[in-house]
């Protein structure tokens, strides 16, 4: 029997605390979206989510998520957390949900929705991070 859902929902969220973009990147399908909301376009493919991940991480170096709830479908699953970290020397914790669609076992599209305006006000910056096009 393969991985259940729950399963893959705790190897993904300790492929995040890891701060491993490659090891992220390759739990997703070849022609994986992540499309981070209100931030830019949306990543298209293995390569461009791994680099998506990797600008995200270099933003916030030392990024943390407590989670709060998951809900489980039979192809999906959304995630509720606490994002927080650092970033210019400013500390931030903000509310967020993960949409995601599974497919053969592999994250097939991953929508995320942060709380960019308390991001904002915490931090006094504006969320500007740019997503790499698809080739």
């Amino acid at each position: 029997m393969g991985e259940t859902l729950p399963e893959l929902a705790v190897r993904y969220s300790r492929a995040w605390a890891a701060h491993d973009p490659k090891l992220i990147a390759a739990m997703h399908t070849e022609d994986s979206v992540f499309h981070l909301h209100d931030i830019g376009p949306p990543a298209e493919g293995r390569a461009a989510v791994q680099d998506l991940i990797a600008s995200l991480l270099a933003v916030v170096p030392d990024v943390r998520f407590q989670p709060i709830r998951a809900h489980f479908g039979t192809d999906h699953f959304v995630t509720e957390y606490v994002m927080s970290g650092t970033v210019q020397g400013r500390s931030f914790a903000i509310h967020g949900a993960d949409v995601f669609t599974i497919r053969d076992g592999l994250i097939e599209r991953k929508d995320s929705y942060l709380d960019w305006v308390a991001y904002s006000r915490q931090t006094g910056l504006e969320a500007v991070l740019t997503a790499p096009s698809a080739s």
